[in-house]
């Protein structure tokens, strides 16, 4: 870095991270980039540790954050003022997408989680149905003849399958990407509350629709068939799944935008 760059840093500190960005926008000045990814590596670390039960399998912390970076430095050029209320808002959404999309591309989602959702799901009903009431951890495990604590691993990998299968939902209907949620102590409180309650509203937008809509909706994006596979499966034709599908998106970002 020239003596040049380092007077022109030393500037940049009396500005806002809004003003920077405003004038990078007018300029593109390579040093106040920089500088700009320097304010906001903060986001790219905090939503790498959030996110580490994604990508903890396949790859290190240190690579998501080298890859959130150059995510980073794209945002930078692509934010436009006029279209994004908040960079913050707008980056980490990108980013978000970025772990997701290499998940997917990992083929994270194993045969064996697909199972055991359908094993959790239906011990968890018939349990209900016999109890009266919504069984405990213990209790499930106990049904299923298997320790908690294995009980709980599936549980951690079957409820996170549910957030990039909903979140491949909210990402087609418009929405903003869920936030995977973690241990991680830095997480504020109403943060996590408004998490909890987010994902509440989703999963009763899936219940208010129609049972067809809530098959298309299930054999997409949870068993992840494509529409001409759907439409053998519900012996219905390819164009009637294509219709059933869009107006189940609509009604869920209705039902979502009505509800949050």
């Amino acid at each position: 870095m020239g003596y040049e760059d380092i007077i022109a840093k030393s500037e940049y500190k009396q500005w806002s991270n809004e003003e920077l960005l405003c004038e990078y926008k007018r300029t593109r000045n390579h040093t106040m980039k920089q500088e700009l990814v320097e304010r906001y590596l903060y986001v790219v670390q905090s939503i790498a540790v959030q996110m580490r039960d994604v990508y903890l399998g396949f790859t290190q912390l240190e690579d998501i954050i080298q890859e959130g970076v150059m995510t980073l430095m794209k945002a930078i050029d692509k934010f436009e003022f006029d279209k994004n209320a908040k960079f913050e808002t707008y980056v980490s959404k990108r980013i978000r997408g970025m772990i997701i999309d290499l998940a997917r591309k990992q083929d994270w989602i194993p045969r064996s989680v697909r199972r055991n959702v359908k094993l959790v799901e239906q011990a968890t009903q018939e349990l209900t149905h016999q109890l009266g009431r919504v069984p405990e951890a213990k209790e499930i495990a106990e049904y299923m003849g298997i320790s908690l604590e294995k009980y709980q691993d599936i549980l951690s990998k079957t409820n996170l399958f549910y957030v990039l299968s909903l979140d491949m939902v909210l990402e087609e209907s418009g929405e903003p990407n869920i936030q995977i949620s973690s241990d991680n102590q830095t997480i504020q409180p109403e943060e996590s509350f408004l998490r909890r309650e987010f994902r509440g509203i989703l999963e009763e937008a899936i219940v208010s629709l129609k049972e067809n809509e809530q098959k298309v909706v299930a054999l997409y994006y949870i068993e992840e068939l494509n529409m001409k596979e759907i439409a053998s499966v519900l012996q219905i034709s390819e164009a009637r799944v294509s219709q059933i599908h869009s107006k189940a998106l609509k009604k869920l970002k209705e039902y979502i935008e009505e509800h949050k």
